[in-house]
């Protein structure tokens, strides 16, 4: 598949929260892997395919606090849209 030109033609509706705490699991996922066994270190890599594309696992996990960061507040806002600011009841005491 071709990459797109502009986002005239994507379409899509709001992520769940169930949807959004599985990217964050994924996430989370990623960065423990990334942190074991030493794993995280400042050696550069390049992504086979991809000429002149380097990275290091510094800013891989940077970039995966980031957007683990991103969804967090995206799940929050969606939760708090959800969520009524206020709770108003009302007692018959009978009098």
């Amino acid at each position: 598949m071709s990459d797109l030109s502009d986002l005239s033609s994507v379409t899509g509706t709001e992520l769940t929260a169930e949807q959004i705490q599985g990217i964050l699991s994924q996430i989370d996922l990623d960065i423990t892997n990334l942190l074991r066994d030493g794993k995280l270190s400042a050696l550069k890599y390049a992504v086979a395919g991809k000429a002149g594309a380097t990275t290091d696992r510094g800013a891989n996990l940077l970039a995966l606090l980031q957007a683990r960061s991103t969804y967090e507040r995206l799940l929050r806002d969606q939760q708090q849209r959800e969520s009524p600011g206020w709770i108003v009841s009302q007692a018959d005491t009978g009098e």
